[in-house]
Formats: C-alpha cells, sequence, structure tokens
C-alpha cells in the first residue's frame, strides 16, 4: 500500500481515518496501569505486565486482531498477535514494544507518575518514553488500519513483551527460546529508541537505531579475613575491592568507531563544515548538547559502578564486600573489554554475570531504511535522518538471536530544547503530545510501505 493510499480520505460508507487520533488517550492509559520492574532475578516483585497485555489484547480483539498471551512467572506476561496480509516475499516484519516501566519515587515526581496527566502539551508519567509512547504509537496506528481495512500486505508479527527493563529473561528470552514459532519467516525487526529528532546546528537530526552495545551486568566479590576493626588487618576485602572499584570508575576508556557511528559522526561532521575523525569524535558528538550523555556512551565501552555491600557492625571487619557494576561494550571490541576489566580488577576479584547479553549491528541499508528515511522527510521535509548507536540495551538482543536485521524506529519529533535522554529512566518523565501525534503520523506512513 502506498502512503498516496494511506492517506486518501475516507469516502461514503468508510470509515474515518485517523491514525494518531487515539494515540494520545491509549499512551495515557497504559501509563496508568502500574508495571514496576523491580529487577529482582525471580521476576516476583512488582505488580507485573498481566494487567497491560489484557489491555493490549482486549484493543487488538475491539479490531478483529486474535492475540496469544504468555506468561513466564505469575504476572509476567507478554502479547504475541498476527497481522498484515500473505505477501512474504521479503519475509515477515516484526514491530515489538515491552510494556514493563523502572521504579519512579513519586514524591520526587511533579505529578503522580501513574496518572498520566496532561500537562504544558506534554504527556506525563512512567513509561511516556521508555516505552508506552511507542506501544501506543504502534496500536493507533494499526487499529486504525484494522478499522479501514488498509491492512499492510506484508505480514507482520505484533510483540508487546515484559521484563524488558530486567533484561528481558522473563519476557523475550522466553519468547524466543520457548516460543520461537511465532517468529517463523521473521527477517526483519523495528522496536524502541530510534526515529527521535535531536536539534544540531538549527537542523532536526532523526536517529536510527541500527546497533547496541553489549551488556555486562556483573556482581564482583572480594574476600578477605574477618576481624576486630581496631587491629591491623592487611587481608581487608573492602579494601581490595574499593581499590578495584576506584581503578573501574576512573578508567579513560578509548575512542572506537563503529560503522553505525562512521556515519553518524560523518553527517554531524557536514553540518559543522568538517570532517570526522576518532581525534575529533567527542567534540562532534558534543554538538548534540543533551543527548551527549547518550552518544557520548558509544564512541567508547562504559563501565559504571552502581552498588555497594558489606559489613554488618562498625567494628567488625566483614570477610566479603561485593560490588554491582554496569559494563557495556561496543560491537566488535568485546575482547578488548574484557581484558581491560580483568586488569583493573586485579587479583582477589571474582566475578558473576548479572546479565550478559551480546552487541549487535545491523547494516544501515536496504528497503526498510529506505521506507523509514522516506516516512520521516514525508512529514518533516527538512529533517536529516541517520543511524545510530545505542547505550543501553532493547528487546532486540534476544529477537537477534533468530536472524532479524533490526532497528530502532519509534518516531518524535521534538523540541529543540528539551533534553530527551534525560528522560529515559528520569524524573518527570514526559513527551509531547504533538511529538505522539506526529509519531504515529510518520508510523503509518511506514507501516503502509514497508
Amino acid at each position: 500500500m502506498s502512503s498516496e493510499e494511506a492517506e486518501a480520505p475516507a469516502g461514503p460508507g468508510v470509515p474515518s481515518y485517523d491514525p494518531a487520533g487515539e494515540v494520545v488517550d491509549l499512551c495515557r492509559e497504559l501509563i496508568r496501569i502500574d508495571t514496576t520492574n523491580y529487577g529482582d532475578p525471580a521476576g516476583t516483585e512488582g505488580p507485573g505486565e498481566r494487567k497491560a497485555a489484557e489491555y493490549v489484547a482486549t484493543l487488538l480483539d475491539e479490531v478483529g486482531i486474535e492475540s496469544r498471551l504468555y506468561e513466564s512467572t505469575p504476572g509476567r506476561t507478554s502479547v504475541v498477535a498476527t497481522w498484515g496480509g500473505d505477501d512474504d516475499s521479503r519475509g515477515r516484519l516484526l514491530l515489538h514494544g515491552h510494556l514493563d516501566v523502572v521504579p519512579a519515587a513519586a514524591e520526587d515526581w511533579q505529578v503522580d507518575p501513574f496518572s498520566g496527566e496532561i500537562q504544558d502539551g506534554y504527556v506525563w508519567g512512567r513509561g511516556a518514553v521508555d516505552m508506552k509512547d511507542f506501544d501506543a504509537m504502534l496500536l493507533s496506528t494499526v487499529r486504525a488500519r484494522q478499522r479501514a481495512g488498509r491492512v499492510p500486505d506484508r505480514p507482520m508479527v505484533l510483540c508487546f513483551t515484559a521484563d524488558e527493563e530486567a533484561g528481558g529473561h522473563h519476557g523475550a528470552e522466553v519468547l524466543v527460546e520457548e516460543h520461537r514459532d511465532e517468529f517463523e519467516g521473521v527477517t526483519e525487526a523495528v522496536g524502541e529508541v530510534g526515529g527521535f529528532s535531536t536539534t544540531v546546528r538549527g537542523r532536526r537530526l532523526y536517529l536510527i537505531e541500527a546497533a547496541e552495545k553489549g551488556m555486562a551486568w556483573m556482581k564482583l566479590t572480594a574476600r578477605g579475613r574477618a576481624g576486630h576493626g581496631s587491629m591491623i588487618n592487611p587481608d581487608n576485602a573492602i579494601t581490595r575491592l574499593s581499590a578495584a572499584v576506584a581503578r573501574i570508575g576512573a578508567h579513560q576508556w578509548p575512542v572506537r568507531l563503529t560503522p553505525t557511528m562512521e556515519v553518524l559522526l560523518a553527517t554531524v561532521a557536514d553540518l559543522a563544515g568538517t570532517e570526522a575523525t576518532p581525534e575529533n569524535a567527542q567534540a562532534l558528538v558534543e554538538e548534540f548538547g543533551g543527548a551527549t550523555r547518550m552518544l557520548g556512551a558509544v564512541i567508547r565501552n562504559t563501565v559504571n559502578p552502581t552498588q555497594l555491600a558489606s559489613g554488618y557492625k562498625v567494628n567488625v571487619i566483614p570477610t566479603e564486600a561485593s560490588a554491582h557494576i554496569d559494563g557495556r561494550f561496543l560491537p566488535g571490541y568485546e575482547d578488548e573489554f574484557f581484558a581491560t576489566l580483568r586488569e583493573l580488577c586485579g587479583d582477589g576479584i571474582e566475578w558473576d554475570y548479572v546479565s550478559h547479553q551480546q552487541p549487535w549491528e545491523t547494516p544501515y541499508d536496504g528497503d526498510l531504511v529506505a521506507t523509514m528515511t522516506r516516512s520521516i522527510l514525508a512529514e518533516d521535509p527538512d529533517g536529516i535522518v541517520a543511524p545510530y548507536t545505542m547505550s543501553g540495551g532493547t528487546d532486540a538482543k534476544h529477537f537477534r538471536k533468530l536472524g532479524m536485521r533490526s532497528y530502532g524506529f519509534a518516531p518524535l519529533r521534538l523540541p529543540a530544547d528539551l533534553d530527551f535522554t534525560a528522560l529515559f529512566h528520569g524524573v518527570d518523565e514526559r513527551v509531547p503530545v504533538d511529538a505522539l501525534e506526529f509519531g504515529a503520523r510518520v508510523f503509518d506512513r511506514f507501516l503502509g510501505e514497508a
């Protein structure tokens, strides 16, 4: 179906067609369903995603799309549905979003984080940008197309997962390992954290995710000799661990440019009237303003210490001390990352993985990329579209195991002064109402050609 057909006005007896008509209300309703994921390995803490999954299944059922619910542990529920036509010449397309959100401390927010309140032209609430906005865009466009009989020729899989915020082990990983038949014939996938705009030198630059760093969430443990806090003890577990954590936290990782980031930095260099090199990569990244915190992390490997635990009384030297670190490594630089980390830890530090997932990178080419680009430029002709590498992780890590080409494409046209990347897992998370509507229109164009 062409974009011209998608834009054609409704005739007599044909339902009115507005792919953005429900997106704001759906986003608000999804935010109001508390799906907080506390990240415990057993997956038993928190409300789970069951209520949100049932809501999504009801929305699909209302327009005649049958879905399946898969529950990995009680309450941890994902939704899968089949949609589209039977032209599988390009394989099936997976469209995936997650239903869970990270915790929010209500006392820190200006509004109730689960209110879905509209204020100052924004929809506020936990999940507004990560990622109930995209869930709403997808549902709004699919429901509008289904009602109007504008179902794409290409067969598609719609998937709304549990547990993405804790590595997907109770969501996408379970689907891939235990329900692989749902994704038979899928060749390409589109999910979160891409297609949003950032302003560079007065131009809106839309970033499509084409790569993702690997994940090494690790627990480091040091052991020593217990004793009285008043005595000399050269075998102190806390001393050994804290020295290793300090070395890790202070290490300056060198710049490493992957193919995706080479394309992005070349695009920025063109706007800046220069050429992209490893030497000026950091300066080019700083052209992105607030987004530098994300993009500065994808021109190098990173490790951040995040938790410390030890001891039980001020005058007792404990036997054991532990720390958690969040390590992220670039595609192609895994060996360098782990060799450096081992050197920084030094002797006497044990490793245990909390989550270890591989990086990925998809070539930024082909028909799907061209379709995403056209869809954005049709709504914003002055925009520029380029790929980028994601510093965090998404469910694409699991779906990529099935051989899919993956991209992040949740389009949003954002104000130049909005520090968008700070809203991911941040206080007062919110998304502009007009950005949601823009995203639904862009995604509708995309579905018409994908």
